[in-house]
């Protein structure tokens, strides 16, 4: 189990040499300024002072609440509002699970690459890797398009908020949930409720900006459903998906306690078609 070591604060740091005044030189003595930026502590990070993370936090919050589909921005705002406290709390719950201590051991990586998706093609229509890679081809979407995180200091931390990332898509497939606005302000408030990070917080607000029947919709439905499903389920970071591909989904879900929602797609698709029933019956009648 690797465990991470706490750093010594640069005041503690400051104090043990103003005590010993032969070592007290100016290059001892800098502070972690723009100017002064500490060197990385893993490949891509970028270390921030508190007024550039505030700033970060500030500007990547209110882009991406204005327009939700502004990736990169959600993923700096993620980024620098999960510490100090809350990617703990999901690295302490991964090391309290024999599976969350085996990812953080193993490290794995969620891509095109590394699930081969013409295997998860060629498994059983009810399985996990079957219903997940049927869900990436029905919303075109790819596992690889994931921004590496930047702006965590700690190295493990920064690997169970990727993780958290790339895991994303196995939540669409074991909810259901299609990728519509809609669809993901409804994924993002279960995950706010079984990981509290501060994002999927923030994105539940987006429930503001959908249609009026939308948002009937999600007060009505789908945020009793993320509240009661997300509270109760097991963390679902601790999930060794790369395990699971053969696994019954509908068996995974019962163990974990997901219940899937009303089928999203399926309610669209029939309000569509009686928006153009009645359009073409006034059609008819004029």
């Amino acid at each position: 189990m690797k465990l991470s070591i706490p750093r010594a604060s640069p005041l503690t740091s400051i104090q043990h040499v103003s005590s010993s005044p032969s070592l007290l030189t100016p290059a001892s003595i800098r502070l972690f300024s723009v100017l002064n930026r500490p060197p990385p502590n893993y490949p891509g990070h970028v270390p921030l002072t508190s007024i550039e993370r505030t700033a970060l936090a500030l500007g990547s919050g209110l882009i991406s609440f204005l327009n939700p589909r502004r990736a990169d921005t959600i993923a700096a705002f993620a980024e620098v509002t999960a510490t100090p406290y809350f990617i703990y709390r999901l690295r302490d719950a991964m090391l309290a699970s024999p599976t969350g201590r085996q990812i953080l051991r193993d490290r794995p990586r969620i891509t095109s690459t590394s699930l081969n998706l013409e295997y998860l093609r060629s498994l059983p229509a009810n399985s996990l890797g079957r219903t997940y890679v049927a869900w990436l081809d029905r919303e075109r979407v790819s596992p690889d398009t994931r921004c590496a995180v930047r702006y965590v200091s700690d190295p493990e931390c920064a690997y169970v908020l990727q993780r958290y990332r790339e895991s994303h898509d196995f939540y669409h497939a074991l909810t259901g949930l299609p990728t519509v606005r809609e669809g993901e302000v409804a994924l993002k408030a279960f995950e706010f409720a079984n990981t509290l990070l501060p994002m999927t917080g923030l994105s539940v607000l987006a429930a503001a900006t959908l249609k009026p029947s939308e948002r009937r919709r999600f007060w009505s439905t789908y945020l009793p459903w993320a509240v009661r499903n997300g509270l109760r389920a097991e963390e679902v970071i601790n999930v060794y998906w790369e395990r699971e591909m053969e696994t019954d989904v509908g068996e995974l879900r019962a163990r974990l306690g997901v219940e899937p929602p009303p089928d999203l797609r399926e309610i669209r698709r029939r309000e569509r078609e009686e928006r153009k029933r009645q359009k073409a019956a006034i059609s008819g009648a004029a």
